[in-house]
């Protein structure tokens, strides 16, 4: 039960990390979107390593967008790298 706390808060985490990228006038829409699928994936009922594949397909998609702002982009390569750390 130990790890499942653990995978919570790291996908607590990774919704925090990417509210404050939809909060931000600066990120392009179709990045925004991809985001809120991301995090829509995340509060799905599967295991975590389902929940956490589909989030970092979606926001693998977008974290070579030539759109995004390069502090954006540090936090979506962040935000992979906390999902990376999410398996069963």
């Amino acid at each position: 039960m130990a790890g499942n706390k653990k995978f919570d808060e790291t996908l607590a985490q990774v919704a925090q990390q990417i509210d404050i990228l939809l909060n931000d006038n600066s990120v392009p829409r179709n990045v925004k979107t991809a985001l809120e699928e991301a995090k829509k994936a995340l509060s799905e009922n599967t295991e975590y390593s389902v929940r956490s594949s589909a989030a970092t397909y979606k926001i693998d998609e977008i974290s070579n967008d030539i759109n995004l702002p390069p502090y954006a982009r540090t936090v979506v390569w962040n935000i992979l790298s906390m999902l990376e750390s999410v398996k069963e």
